[in-house]
């Protein structure tokens, strides 16, 4: 029989632990960050500091950049019961994750070319001035990256949910197959899973790129006025696009990974999967594990067994595993996979 109805009688919602304090977070790093710009653009136009002004606008970037994070935070919360989403929208933060990525890398991109042309072209800087707006800069950035960078690589158990399980028995060729899905609902220590909301990490990432470019202007302007090397700013504003071009492609790497239902080299749940499970004459023939988002896998097994047990047994022995939210059992009997 066959079911037309989208609906589900479970929730799919594997969203982080933390997306309500992220989603906050982020909307004020935004206000903190928005209102840094119109700051330096009004203050900078009533005194005639086209410096104040330049940044300003540089901050918009970021403030821009960073509503994806939020965007994607508030979308994924508002739709994490819509049953069109089949595994939940958990795997919204990685999408939001690769498009800040992108705009990293564009960003990178800019810097290298405004610091080529100025190696080319060198321009009188006002050095005070400009060390004051890079020193306030750099203060908002501070705070911003303290908001967003307290644990955003760090790990949290996922919530787990559930409904009973089921399974059926069919005969095929005189073989004996039974299929079980599972959705169970574990309660374990925050510590057993890992988590890496790739969403954070990207907006993290942004002003972590900024807060670098202030140091390093700092450092560059301080030694430019001391000593009147103009090419030391835009050689170390080089330097700089490097490191952040690097953040951005480990960002695309490992949120394109998760897009793409990746396994990790370092990945040992699959691993943990096949030593919960395997034991004499149990085997699995055929394992597939993914992530649905922050701390949450989903996984189907199949295996077969001389003397198959009811799909809930094999559940039983997964059920210490903290980040399997979502798990499909399949049993069939040893001789029907040799057949």
């Amino acid at each position: 029989m066959t079911e037309s109805r989208l609906s589900s009688p479970h929730d799919h919602v594997f969203l982080g632990r933390d997306h309500a304090r992220n989603e906050r977070r982020t909307w004020i790093v935004i206000a903190l960050t928005t209102a840094m710009m119109v700051a330096e653009i009004v203050a900078g136009t009533a005194f005639g500091s086209m410096a104040l002004v330049a940044d300003g606008w540089h901050m918009s970037t970021h403030a821009a950049a960073m509503l994806i994070t939020a965007l994607a935070y508030v979308y994924a919360r508002r739709n994490a019961h819509n049953p069109r989403f089949t595994f939940g929208t958990g795997k919204l933060g990685d999408l939001a994750g690769f498009a800040s990525a992108i705009v990293l890398a564009l960003v990178a991109l800019f810097i290298a070319w405004e610091s080529a042309l100025r190696l080319w072209s060198p321009v009188s800087i006002d050095f005070h001035q400009a060390i004051a707006v890079a020193a306030l800069g750099l203060a908002v950035n501070l705070v911003c990256a303290w908001l967003l960078g307290g644990d955003h690589h760090h790990g949290h158990g996922g919530h787990g949910h559930g409904h009973h399980s089921h399974g059926h028995d069919a005969h095929h060729h005189d073989h004996t197959h039974d299929h079980g899905d599972d959705h169970a609902h574990h309660d374990h220590p925050p510590q057993a899973a890992r988590q890496t909301d790739n969403n954070l990490r990207g907006a993290y990432l942004h002003v972590l790129a900024d807060a670098l470019t202030s140091v390093l202007a700092i450092a560059a302007l301080v030694l430019g006025s001391l000593y009147g090397w103009l090419w030391l700013d835009p050689a170390i504003g080089i330097v700089g696009a490097l490191v952040i071009a690097r953040w951005s492609f480990g960002l695309l790497r490992d949120s394109g990974g998760v897009l793409l239902d990746y396994v990790p080299a370092g990945e040992d749940l699959p691993d943990e999967i096949r030593h919960a499970v395997e034991d004499g004459d149990v085997r699995i023939t055929d394992l597939h594990v993914w992530q649905l988002g922050p701390g949450h896998h989903g996984a189907i097994v199949a295996l077969t067994a001389a003397s198959p047990k009811p799909p809930a047994f094999y559940r039983a022995q997964l059920a210490h595993i903290a980040e399997l939210s979502h798990v499909t059992i399949e049993v069939e009997a040893a001789e029907t996979a040799a057949a």
